[in-house]
């Protein structure tokens, strides 16, 4: 059985990381942005994995690296879904074009 190299790794980030990215911008719902933000971030996790895994003085690294993300986007999920909650309950809609209404 042969060993898997980098490149698997790289190029399923790069396609993650892509759709992340489209879904960040095409989506008009806020909860679709925010599946959008934790692609990317997955994306990155898959790099930082990957990247500990080939390089030995990197490994122990990556893997806390790698824990740090996670625990920061269920943060950032929470506090999300709160304002988007927030939002619907004041605005009864989660449409991104109408939160113009929270400029001070």
């Amino acid at each position: 059985m042969s060993e898997l190299g980098m490149q698997p790794f790289l190029i399923l980030s790069a396609f993650i990381f892509a759709c992340g990215v489209v879904c960040i911008a095409t989506k008009r719902n806020a909860i679709g942005v925010l599946m959008g933000v934790e692609l990317v971030l997955n994306a990155a996790n898959i790099n930082v994995v990957a990247f500990a895994r080939f390089n030995p003085a990197f490994r122990l690294d990556g893997q806390v690296f790698a824990l740090m993300v996670i625990v920061l986007a269920a943060a950032e999920a929470a506090v999300a879904l709160a304002i988007i909650l927030n939002f619907y309950n004041n605005h009864a809609t989660v449409d991104v074009d109408s939160a113009d209404s929270l400029k001070g």
